[in-house]
C-alpha cells in the first residue's frame, strides 16, 4: 500500500556535495534548527542518527520542512539517494521527534543594541535567503566591529560561501549597521 500522506522532493543547493531533501510537512518543531558535522546518537536526534548511518554522509542540517544532507565528495547522489529517501521515510513514519532529549541548541552569543539589531537582519532577512539554498547562519557574536557567524547545512563547505559571506551578508549587515568592518564564519 503507498502512503499517498508522505511528500519530499529534492533540490539542488549551491554546494554540490549537499542536497536539500524537502518534505510537505514539518520535519523539526518551530524555531528549531539543528546541524551535525559528526554522528550523534539517537538521544540528541533520532533523525540525524539515521541519516549518517548512510554511507558517505558527513553532515546534516534540518529546519522546518527541509533536512540538507552533505556527503563525501568521493560518493555519488546516485549511490546513496534511495537510502538517504528510506531513512528520512523511516524516521517521518516513526512519529518521532527530529531531536532527541539530550539536544542543545546552540547559543547565538551575548544580546546588546547593536547585537540586537544584527539578529533582527539575520533572522528576518539572510536566513530565509540562505535557507532557500539549503543552509543556515546563525549569529554567534560581535565584538569591535566583527560580526562571527556559523554557516549551517549547504553552506558548510560551500564553494560560493565565501561570496556569500562577504557580498550577501556583511554587505546587507554594513548597509544598516555601519559600524561593522567585517563579518566571519567560524
Amino acid at each position: 500500500m503507498t502512503d499517498l500522506g508522505f511528500r519530499m522532493h529534492a533540490e539542488r543547493t549551491p554546494n554540490p556535495d549537499s542536497i536539500k531533501w524537502v518534505l510537505g510537512d514539518p520535519v523539526a518543531e518551530a524555531g528549531v534548527a539543528a546541524s551535525f558535522d559528526a554522528p550523534v546518537g539517537e538521544d540528541v536526534s533520532p533523525l540525524a542518527s539515521r541519516l549518517f548511518a548512510v554511507r558517505g554522509i558527513v553532515g546534516v542540517f534540518f529546519a522546518s520542512n527541509f533536512i540538507t544532507v552533505t556527503k563525501e565528495s568521493d560518493v555519488d547522489w546516485q549511490d546513496i539517494a534511495q537510502d538517504l529517501v528510506d531513512a528520512i521515510k523511516a524516521h517521518v513514519d516513526s512519529g518521532r521527534s527530529a531531536t532527541g532529549p539530550a539536544y542543545t541548541q546552540q547559543s547565538s552569543g551575548p544580546a546588546g543594541a547593536v547585537e540586537g539589531r544584527i539578529r533582527e537582519i539575520i533572522d528576518a532577512e539572510i536566513r530565509p535567503a540562505v535557507a532557500m539554498d539549503g543552509g543556515d547562519v546563525v549569529f554567534a557574536g560581535y565584538r569591535e566591529g566583527r560580526v562571527e557567524v556559523y554557516l549551517q547545512g549547504a553552506c558548510a563547505g560551500c564553494p560560493s560561501s565565501t561570496a556569500t559571506l562577504k557580498f550577501g551578508i556583511e554587505a546587507r549587515l554594513r548597509e544598516e549597521i555601519p559600524e561593522i568592518t567585517e563579518v566571519v564564519a567560524l
